[in-house]
């Protein structure tokens, strides 16, 4: 990994009017939850907070997803409700992020 870069995990949903973006802390543990719901998500996801990429796919700028924009995509706008399905419809990417941008979203309280 290169100097200034850290690992990043993150699942995304195509929907209907948006992308939907969520941060896990690794994809085996997201794999492992969609077959053992016993495991509690705050094992599998880095924070509970959905993100909307504007139509811009996975690489979009990440902004927090409305409550109104939630139901009108999930049928609810329950935080934990919205992940689960992020888990089970979505893609599972892993990359690598520039320290300063995910710097950026710990100071914007986006990810803990």
């Amino acid at each position: 990994m290169a100097r200034g870069e850290a690992s990043q995990t993150k699942i995304h949903y195509k929907g209907k009017d948006d992308d939907f973006i969520i941060f896990i802390d690794d994809a085996k543990a997201a794999k492992e939850w969609k077959t053992d719901k016993s495991i509690p998500l705050a094992q599998v996801v880095s924070a509970f907070k959905i993100f909307v990429t504007h139509k811009q796919g996975a690489q979009g700028t990440l902004d927090g997803a409305s409550h109104s924009t939630l139901d009108n995509e999930f049928g609810t706008h329950v935080d934990e409700e919205v992940i689960k399905q992020i888990i089970e419809k979505g893609t599972i990417q892993e990359g690598e992020i520039k320290v300063r941008e995910h710097d950026n979203y710990l100071l914007r309280g986006f990810i803990t």
